[in-house]
């Protein structure tokens, strides 16, 4: 059999095809790129925003407040999710809080009035429909939503992928899939059995994936769509630049999957999710640890561990750690001791970096926990984590003019940018014949392994959107970062809307260290900014990078609100039977 499939590919690599295909396949994949971008754009994106009511406060005989997420700060702040302004209710009051077997827990957070149910006052304890609440001398009765009501909201409720079909675009990816392989046929590009198999097994992955989640009833397959999306071009790129990185790069989406699906089905329960914060904290500081002690210092960062002829970046893998870490940690910021904590073990990773000359990485860790801290930036507790943040940017500002005077790795880098035409034979010479390469590719590029930039070192991770550009061109190049941006609107549009401020805060954060990654890769690249070898998410290549993507990604699938959308969101006896 194995002698069959070679014999297949040592024809096909003396096929001879009229150059009008050539023309034809250029045109017709940024085509397929942009449409399926497009439908899962539209689908993302359609979903209703009215916030459901999973409960009632009733004041006195006719008053009802409802109760619209998961997770709820009572107080007399405006900016409470429900606003009692009452003046003996304090600013921040109680935190109410669903939990996934559909009970109620309150939560006294530090405010200056008591918090009483049924007349016994608790500091965390659990809350039933009928029970009086006393807040400060305020009384409310905790009501359920009417089974009509629940009933109209559950149908109200957008169903995942309805009218756009996530089959239909995934037949459209297999599609685009089979053209990159086929780009590489017709140019004679690498070892074409290597490349197909690569490709097969990566459509083979992303269909028995999507046919799993339908045999659990779930209808929403858009954000690994856009994952799977990426993960094909960061092939292509592999296949033109260093085919031999092929398995590697599949063994990567593979322990990266993994790593999706743990934390996503860890996210399925905010109990068992907050009781790991310490864990994913305690797990942050031994790998950065590690690598302060075995690290091996590349291009003049100390931010890799070499075990046997295996590498990885701790650092990449530290990012999951601190975002599960992180909103565990902050869903309650309004408490002090979880505000001094946070700060100090952001400060911590930041010094860590900083020691490693990582100033890339910790540009992005920086991103991540102002998303945070803008998250809360109403209260004077998240006040004083944004000026924490600001202090840590100035210290940052002030070690890299320190890094800039004294370390020559990184003074040739800030050199460098905004003259690498004066210094294109040294120290511009990255960017400069990146420009020269994005320009050459022009809109439709010049085709698969023709392009001149992987001669270049790191042009298949820190230039590797020049690498897209060049071979692929710019309308492909621009895809990804639409489709990044994609993800970012989702999420932004789905934190108005989260059943809990964990999901808001842990999908903000992890978009914000991607996007963050894709802007400084991509103005890195164009001479906007200095470049600062930051990866691509989902792109380059990497290993450690394409792990922590998925880890990351599973953030952003666990805020998805729609009906049957998310695996990380459990589904009733009920809607099981429905969906």
């Amino acid at each position: 059999m194995m002698n069959v499939y070679l014999s297949i590919f040592t024809k096909l690599e003396s096929l001879t095809v009229p150059p009008v295909w050539h023309t034809v396949l250029r045109i017709c994949l940024p085509i397929l790129a942009i449409v399926i971008v497009f439908r899962s754009a539209r689908s993302l994106l359609g979903f209703r925003r009215e916030p459901e009511v999973w409960a009632w406060l009733r004041l006195g005989a006719d008053q009802l407040i409802p109760v619209t997420h998961w997770e709820n700060v009572l107080g007399r702040k405006r900016t409470a999710d429900i606003v009692l302004d009452f003046a003996t209710v304090s600013k921040n009051h109680a935190v109410l809080t669903r939990r996934d077997d559909g009970g109620w827990t309150i939560t006294d957070i530090g405010a200056k009035g008591r918090v009483e149910v049924n007349g016994n006052r608790v500091l965390n304890g659990s809350v039933s429909y009928g029970d009086v609440i006393n807040l400060g001398g305020l009384e409310m009765r905790l009501e359920p939503v009417s089974k009509e009501e629940a009933r109209l909201q559950s149908g109200a409720r957008t169903k995942a992928g309805k009218g756009h079909s996530p089959g239909l675009t995934l037949v459209l990816l297999t599609l685009l899939q089979a053209l990159l392989v086929f780009s590489f046929v017709i140019n004679d590009a690498g070892p074409l059995a290597r490349i197909f198999t690569s490709f097969a097994i990566l459509a083979g992955v992303e269909w028995a994936f999507f046919i799993a989640q339908k045999l659990i009833h779930r209808s929403g397959f858009e954000v690994e769509t856009i994952a799977f999306f990426l993960m094909s071009f960061g092939l292509a790129v592999a296949a033109s630049s260093d085919p031999a990185n092929l398995y590697k790069q599949l063994v990567s989406m593979g322990l990266g999957m993994v790593i999706f699906l743990i934390v996503g089905l860890c996210l399925r329960d905010l109990e068992t999710a907050a009781k790991l914060r310490r864990v994913a904290a305690i797990a942050g500081v031994v790998l950065l640890a590690a690598n302060l002690a075995l690290g091996s210092r590349v291009n003049g960062s100390q931010n890799w561990i070499y075990l046997g002829g295996f590498s990885f970046q701790p650092s990449e893998l530290v990012k999951v750690c601190f975002v599960l870490a992180g909103a565990s940690t902050m869903d309650r910021i309004v408490t002090r001791r979880n505000l001094l904590l946070f700060v100090l073990y952001t400060a911590f990773i930041g010094a860590c970096l900083v020691v490693m000359n990582d100033f890339g990485t910790a540009t992005i860790f920086f991103l991540g926990f102002l998303a945070i801290a803008l998250l809360r930036s109403s209260s004077y507790p998240s006040v004083a984590l944004i000026l924490a943040g600001v202090g840590m940017a100035a210290v940052m500002v002030v070690t890299v003019i320190l890094a800039v005077k004294y370390f020559p790795y990184v003074r040739n880098r800030f050199a460098g940018y905004g003259h690498i035409w004066a210094y294109m034979n040294d120290k511009g010479y990255q960017q400069a014949n990146s420009l020269i390469c994005i320009a050459s590719g022009g809109l439709f590029g010049l085709g698969a392994g023709c392009g001149w930039l992987k001669n270049v070192a790191a042009a298949d991770t820190d230039l590797v959107f020049a690498f897209v550009c060049e071979e692929w061109g710019l309308l492909m190049a621009g895809t990804m970062i639409i489709a990044l941006g994609a993800l970012g609107l989702f999420v932004v549009r789905s934190a108005k809307v989260a059943r809990s401020s964990f999901y808001t805060i842990g999908a903000t954060a992890a978009i914000s260290i991607l996007l963050g990654q894709a802007i400084l890769n991509f103005f890195g690249t164009v001479d906007f900014l200095p470049l600062t070898g930051v990866t691509f998410p989902f792109v380059s290549s990497g290993g450690s990078s394409m792990m922590c993507c998925w880890g990351l990604l599973a953030f952003i699938k666990a805020c998805d609100t729609r009906q049957n959308a998310s695996f990380a969101v459990k589904l009733s006896q009920k809607e099981a039977e429905k969906a």
